[in-house]
């Protein structure tokens, strides 16, 4: 063979490969994420909205989570509801879906649960029928007035002056996605907050918000009606504390936050001498008592001696706060 011809074989080769294996064609851009459907009153969630919820006897208290889709979850707590009457030790969860007019759960031991016209009849092969009837729980702190001292900072009168970027819906719910003008150090603050229902959504796409102290560290606001109570629920202190007990209310109820929060301490040479504080209350239990952080939650910024803004977080979820007031202290 020629050197010419020899030169030419690797320009064959490679044209051989290319038509063989022609470049890939540009991946088509990703679909948009779907929206999910969402509820602001109970009346427009329909049947889910009214079975959702929560239902007790003397035995203990169940959460009824509705999942779209006639999915359901049912989480049975012995001796009652978290925190009131829960013994901390028992918990069962049965799947459950919507059969003509009824809801009905399944599991092992011919256990059989239906739901129907706000009762749950219970049977399985240790006896029943057992029967559980709806409840509608409130936190204790619902609609508490500001005492002498406070800062309003959104009340009655639905002035959102306080905030930055600060906006109410038609019926004058003030809506996340806005924070502080005035900076806070120390304080104790009251807030309400309304999370929608939106059965489809899963994790954080459950009616998310938050509210952070001092623009530095999130208390989770989150629909997690039901479930574990992690980090990153609601209650939890943003991937840092899990509450002590998973106080979320069924969503499209009224909740409260009572929180105390002592600010981190620095020395004069800026070096922080203190972890910041805190204790909160979630509809009237507490689910942290004094407890340290260690430093900003995710979004927060940096630690220094300086206070920060209140923000309520927005997050792509229609959900809504009233009766926010603060007192400063020392």
């Amino acid at each position: 063979m020629n050197a010419k011809l020899l030169s030419l074989i690797p320009i064959l080769i490679a044209s051989a490969v290319m038509a063989a294996d022609p470049k890939p064609a540009t991946p088509a851009a990703a679909k948009p994420k779907p929206v999910l459907p969402t509820y602001l009153t109970p009346e427009a969630g329909g049947q889910d909205s009214k079975d959702q919820g929560e239902y007790k006897n003397d035995w203990g208290g169940a959460q009824v989570i509705a999942l779209g889709d006639n999915k359901f979850r049912m989480v049975s707590h012995k001796g009652g509801l978290p925190g009131d009457g829960w013994d901390k030790e028992f918990k069962q969860e049965v799947n459950g879906k919507r059969e003509g007019d009824k809801v009905v759960f399944t599991s092992t031991n011919n256990y059989r649960a239906e739901l129907a016209d706000g009762k749950i009849s219970i049977k399985s092969d240790a006896g029943g029928p057992w029967t559980m009837e709806k409840t509608v729980r409130r936190s204790p702190t619902e609609g508490a007035k500001a005492p002498a001292g406070a800062i309003v900072l959104f009340g009655d009168d639905k002035n959102v002056d306080a905030w930055q970027g600060g906006h109410t819906d038609e019926r004058g719910l003030f809506a996340s996605g806005s924070k502080t003008k005035q900076p806070f150090t120390n304080y104790t603050l009251h807030c309400e907050f309304l999370l929608p229902f939106k059965p489809l959504g899963r994790g954080q796409d459950r009616g998310n918000s938050g509210v952070y102290m001092q623009d530095r560290y999130e208390v989770q606001v989150l629909d997690s009606f039901g479930l574990k109570g992690e980090d990153n629920e609601c209650g939890g202190i943003y991937t840092k504390a899990k509450p002590s007990v998973n106080m979320c209310y069924p969503p499209l109820t009224w909740q409260t936050y009572d929180i105390d929060f002592t600010a981190a301490k620095f020395a004069a040479a800026g070096k922080k001498s203190a972890n910041a504080r805190i204790t909160i209350k979630h509809n009237g239990v507490v689910i942290h008592d004094n407890i340290e952080i260690n430093g900003p939650t995710g979004g927060g910024k940096k630690e220094d001696a300086s206070g920060g803004a209140i923000q309520l977080q927005g997050h792509g979820n229609p959900v809504f706060y009233r009766n926010v007031w603060i007192v400063p202290k020392a």
